[in-house]
């Protein structure tokens, strides 16, 4: 029996998908900052370990602790939507420890022993922001940008080890989930020439009556990803992300 590990399954994308794994009969090792042991059905397949992606030791006894992993989903990450005049520099370093170095450091710690069985699937969530350029994203856009370059590059030196490396790239989630996510990191000073904007987009997005991206959409780009060797390197999930990748 094949086991994955999740980050970020606290709520959201991430829940979702560690759901879909025990349906399908994997070993599910959770992850979160903060362990629950309510949020997924009971079951002798699932492990909820916590995990702090920004920290080395917290990673290193979180990986010692789940053992053998078949794959790696790096789906922990922290919203940013603010103009990055009024970002401070220690809010922007926060996201990239999170969204970018925090999956690299993850993915470095499970790869020894991923080589060394010569198989493991490793996939990283990212965003179609990163697709087409959105104002008041700089920061947060530039962090999954860099983690779509860096899982692109892996891929390559990864493959002849027998080790495969894929994206999944969901679309614009139900209103408030990022909002709410992003709200503690947008503290700064503001000069109010950007305030229409920010009003501008936060109305667009609670009005936006479009498709949208739900948990499920991610969790099957994610079992595809891992579970699919002809699957693409890059994988739209939702609705809206799907129409987006196919007008590009």
């Amino acid at each position: 029996m094949q086991t994955v590990l999740i980050t970020g399954c606290s709520s959201g994308f991430g829940l979702e998908t560690a759901r879909l794994f025990l349906e399908r009969g994997w070993n599910v090792v959770a992850t979160m900052r903060t362990p629950r042991t309510d949020l997924l059905p009971a079951s002798e397949r699932l492990r909820v370990l916590a995990l702090d992606v920004g920290s080395e030791a917290s990673i290193a006894a979180a990986v010692q602790a789940a053992g053998p992993i078949d794959a790696l989903v790096n789906n922990a990450g922290i919203g940013m939507l603010y103009p990055l005049e009024a970002t401070p520099m220690a809010t922007t370093r926060a996201v990239f420890e999170t969204n970018t170095l925090g999956t690299i450091a993850l993915t470095q710690a499970v790869l020894p022993a991923m080589r060394a069985r010569g198989a493991g699937a490793i996939v990283n969530v990212t965003s179609t922001v990163t697709l087409k350029p959105l104002q008041l994203l700089s920061v947060y856009t530039a962090s999954k940008a860099a983690v779509n370059a860096f899982t692109e590059s892996l891929a390559l030196e990864l493959a002849p080890l027998g080790i495969r490396a894929r994206l999944v790239l969901p679309g614009m989630a139900p209103t408030t989930n990022f909002g709410q996510n992003a709200g503690p990191r947008m503290q700064g000073e503001m000069p109010e020439a950007y305030r229409p904007m920010l009003d501008a987009v936060f109305g667009a997005m609670r009005g936006h009556t479009g498709p949208l991206t739900q948990a499920a959409d991610v969790a099957e780009a994610v079992w595809r990803a891992v579970t699919d060797p002809n699957a693409p390197m890059r994988i739209p999930a939702g609705a809206d992300a799907e129409a987006l990748a196919a007008s590009l």
